[in-house]
This record gives C-alpha cells, structure tokens and sequence, in this order.
C-alpha cells in the first residue's frame, strides 16, 4: 500500500513506526460557525482512511480535535453575547449532531484545546527552557524560527519567501516577524487560563502539538488535514514539536485537497460556503459521499449546480438495480472475493477512492445483465459490493430505505413546484420547446432549478 507523503512529494510505501499499529491524527474543526461541506470531505477522507488500515490488518489509534478557543470563537462569542466557553460547548453538539447524520463515526480519541490546557503550558516551559521559544513583558509567548533549522521543510518555502508580506502587528514585541505565537497575554473581557506568564490562552498551532503529544508521545505515523494547513499550521507543528523531542514528528503527511463552488474557492467572504445541514436536507448522505469521492482525496472538488443531483442519480440507478436482484435472488449466499479484491487495488494507491468508484459502473451494468438472464451468481455480486462499498459509507440502506429516503427530501420541494416540473417534462417529451422553456422560467422565479438527465430530472432550491 501506497501514501502520497507531502513532505516528500512522493508516494511511499507504508511501513508503520510500530509494526501492526498506526497512530494517526487529523486536524479537526475550529467550532467558530456551522459546519460545512468543507469539513464534511475531511472528516469523510481521515473516517475512510482509518477503516482502510483497519481492514489491512492495522491497530489503528485515531485522534481527532475541536479547536474551542481562538479569535474567531472569541469575536462570535461577543457578537452573540453569550460567554466563550458556551458558545465554543453548543456549537460542538451541533456540529456532533449534524456529523452522525451524515454518517461519520467518531474518532478513537476525541480532543479538545480547552482540556489540554497543562499540558500546552507545559510544552511551552519546556521549549523556553531549550531556548526555542521566549516570553515578552506583555505575556505572550512565541517560538523563535531561527533556532529550527528545517523550517519550511513541509512547505518548501524559505523563511525569505514566508517573510513575503509579514508585518509586525500593533503591539508585538517579536525577534524576527517569521516568529509565532505560543501564548497569547488576555485581553480584557476574554477567556483566559494562569499560566507562569500570566492570564492568557494558547495559540492556534501549539493546540495540536501538545494534544498530539498527549495522545501519542514524540512519533505518530500519520497526520492529516485540508491543504490549506500546510503553511503555517503544520509547517508550525513540525518547529515546535521536533524542537523539543529531537525525533521526526510525523512519517507521512496527508493533506485533502479544499472545496470550489462553480470554480471559485468556497468561502465567507464570497458568501459561497455550503453548508452540511443544508446538503442533507436535499440530499441522501450516500449521495454527499458518493458526489465527494469521485475526486481523488489529494485534488480540489469543484462542486456545481449537477454535483449532488447527478450523484443521486446514479446512486438511485445502482439502488434499483439491487432491488431487482434482491427480489429475484434474495440476498446472495456468498460474496465475489474478485469485487473486494479490485477495490482494495485502487484504494492501496493512496486511497484512490475516485478510481474505487469507476469501477461500480461496469460492476452494476454486469449485476443487471446477469439479472436479465436469470443468473443468481448477480446476488453474490450484490452482496459483495455491500460489504466492500460500506468501507466509503454507501449501500448501507435497504433499497427500499434508500427510495424512501429521496422521496423524503423531495417533497420538501413545494408542490407547486413539483407540478410546474412534471408538466414541463411532458412538454419537453412532446418537444413543446416554448411551453418547456416558460415552465422552467417559471420555476425558477420560484428558486428552483431543474435539471435534466437521460432518465428524468431533478428540482433543487436555488443557493
């Protein structure tokens, strides 16, 4: 089995640290806002690769974190007027909440910032004492870069290029603008913690160091995020951790690739975010992934206004294609061992989850010809595809829970809407272009959109 490395650039051969066991962390959400889709594809790829080791025969130790205290929680906390500790508490159940509908199973440890307190306390002591870091008189803390020389190994960036465009802000009484901080002195009004250098709360970057060592010791062998944590997040991670043990801190490092809306990165500031309890009110959470996994976990996802209804689509073709064969053959007596042995080719390629799901077209078009011609070996192929696709989170329903479930989150489309659409289809079919044409405007000055396929089409509600 192979992993793409992003400190090396290359894939390598998976080889754990400990033989038969894996430790692996990955950088979790920071509970400032709703979580969003974004989010969701990481939490998907790090659950999926988990059970990928698993089923290899690994011990695997997964750990997970909530960032609950930084600026942003702080200023959304002031803004709602409720204490900072609360909000970063409620939002963490509501991102729990919405995470388990979407079907994602919690890591084997779970952190939190908040809980870790001691122990970044203690990881800061220990790297003023080496040297490697230096408190100010106004209370904070901050790791000096130039006692780390591998600095920029992840990101392969010169301290002169990450210079590019730092300043020193208002305020900061720093050695070299590269330094970042430990420790942040309170200001009045936040949430703070004592420590040896007075009231005050961790950085961003220490949070996942500490916890790291909390959970694992000086070594782990994998540690994952999205891209956009490379710099400086996790080249930062690397500093702070390697300069106080002296060993390397993680063998492989993994990184997903971010989200576009229509070409654009998916942000706040281009009001494009999408966010997860959205997505499942329209969708199957079998759709979400099925949509989300055709991309190779490392490469941008670029969702349009077909992504999610198109994946549905061909979910509900497989579905019904499962449901002929079951009801024919029943649920099959044996699995086909040849399914689950492609699937784990594509996935031993850095989890190629994109290539893992090419294959299900062919697969399914074989499963409903075998039907058609009364072979009931198509019911052993069922029940392999079951077992072996599960590992991504689909076919884990009933046919008839799946169809349920669609149906569902349709009729949240307004009646009004879903007849404007049906009499449009039919106009379509009798290649009544100008009536077609109107009903659509029509529809969509009711915000939505229809969609069409081969086989029909889908309305969804306009972003």
């Amino acid at each position: 089995m192979k992993i793409y490395n992003t400190l090396t650039r290359t894939k390598e051969e998976f080889t754990p640290i400990e033989e038969g066991k894996v430790k692996m962390y990955a950088c979790g959400i920071t509970v400032s806002g709703d979580a969003h889709v974004g989010h969701a594809f990481q939490a998907l790829i790090y659950d999926i690769i988990r059970k990928y080791l698993e089923k290899k025969g690994y011990e695997v130790t997964y750990a997970r974190n909530y960032t609950d205290v930084d600026d942003k929680i702080i200023n959304r906390a002031r803004e709602t007027g409720v204490p900072a500790d609360k909000y970063a508490a409620d939002m963490i159940k509501k991102i729990d909440k919405v995470m388990r509908e979407f079907a994602v199973d919690d890591p084997t440890v779970w952190m939190k910032a908040t809980e870790n307190i001691g122990n970044i306390i203690d990881f800061i002591s220990a790297l003023i004492a080496s040297g490697h870091a230096y408190a100010v008189p106004c209370g904070d803390v901050y790791f000096d870069v130039s006692t780390f020389k591998g600095y920029g190994c992840l990101s392969n960036r010169s301290v002169e290029d990450m210079l590019d465009g730092v300043r020193i802000e208002n305020g900061e009484e720093k050695k070299n603008p590269a330094d970042f901080a430990l420790w942040k002195a309170a200001k009045e009004g936040e949430i703070s913690w004592q420590s040896p250098w007075g009231k005050g709360r961790p950085g961003w970057h220490i949070e996942c160091s500490a916890m790291n060592r909390a959970a694992f010791g000086d070594q782990i062998d994998i540690h994952g995020g999205g891209r956009d944590l490379i710099f400086p997040h996790h080249e930062n991670e690397i500093a702070q951790t390697e300069s106080l043990t002296g060993k390397r801190f993680v063998k492989y490092w993994t990184h997903n690739g971010l989200i576009k809306v229509n070409g654009q990165k998916m942000s706040k500031s281009l009001n494009n975010s999408l966010l997860l309890e959205d997505l499942l009110s329209k969708y199957t959470n079998e759709a979400i992934k099925f949509a989300l996994l055709q991309t190779n976990y490392r490469n941008d996802v670029n969702i349009t206004d077909s992504f999610f209804p198109e994946a549905e689509k061909h979910l509900s073709s497989f579905y019904r294609t499962i449901a002929q064969v079951e009801e024919k053959f029943g649920k099959g007596s044996c699995g086909n061992k040849a399914i689950d042995e492609k699937f784990d080719e594509c996935m031993d390629d850095d989890f190629n989850t994109a290539l893992a799901l090419s294959e299900l077209f062919p697969l399914f078009k074989k499963i409903s010809f075998k039907c058609a011609a009364g072979d009931s070996s198509c019911a052993d192929d069922v029940k392999q595809v079951r077992a072996t696709y599960s590992l991504l989170g689909l076919f884990t329903k009933s046919a008839d829970g799946y169809f349920a479930e669609v149906a569902a989150k349709s009729a949240a489309v307004p009646e009004e809407v879903q007849a404007l659409a049906a009499v449009r289809w039919e106009a379509k079919k009798a290649k009544n272009w100008a009536e077609a044409d109107a009903l659509r405007a029509q529809i969509d000055a009711l915000g939505y959109a229809v969609k069409d396929g081969k086989e029909g089409y889908t309305l969804e509600k306009k972003q």
